[in-house]
């Protein structure tokens, strides 16, 4: 189902802050930033050899990555799995009684399509599929 992580996705109070320790410190190439206004994020990602760090910062005080950060403090947000077929995938997941956040696709960053896994079904990672916008 999964061909590789795609990306980590890391909550941050602001990418204009965080962005130079990833870009400067650690030496990632820095892709660009966007608004993801659905998700009520803006997003900036940073290659690190054949995945990516997406750095979130929420937009929206009731967005869900401003609820996180209020009640875990900044850092790791989730894990996201590059799919061929994310249909496919999210209806293995319900074959297999897997808990989703999403049933449905619903568009990410860089027009990707993507959906939710719950947490109390992996362990407590929130765990994000996502399909390329090639596809």
């Amino acid at each position: 189902m999964t061909k590789k992580i795609n990306h980590i996705g890391i909550a941050v109070k602001s990418l204009e802050a965080s962005i130079p320790f990833y870009r400067d410190t650690l030496g990632m190439a820095y892709e660009g930033s966007e608004e993801v206004a659905e998700q009520k994020v803006k997003v900036a990602f940073l290659a690190v050899g054949e995945s990516r760090i997406e750095l979130l910062e929420p937009t929206a005080e009731d967005s869900p990555v401003a609820k996180f950060i209020e009640k875990n403090g900044e850092g790791i947000h989730h894990i996201a799995y590059q799919v061929d077929d994310i249909e496919t995938a999210l209806a293995e997941l319900q074959q297999q009684e897997v808990r989703l956040i999403d049933k449905v696709p619903r568009r990410g960053a860089h027009g990707t399509r993507i959906a939710f896994l719950h947490p109390r079904a992996t362990g407590g990672v929130l765990t994000e599929l996502c399909q390329a916008a090639d596809h």
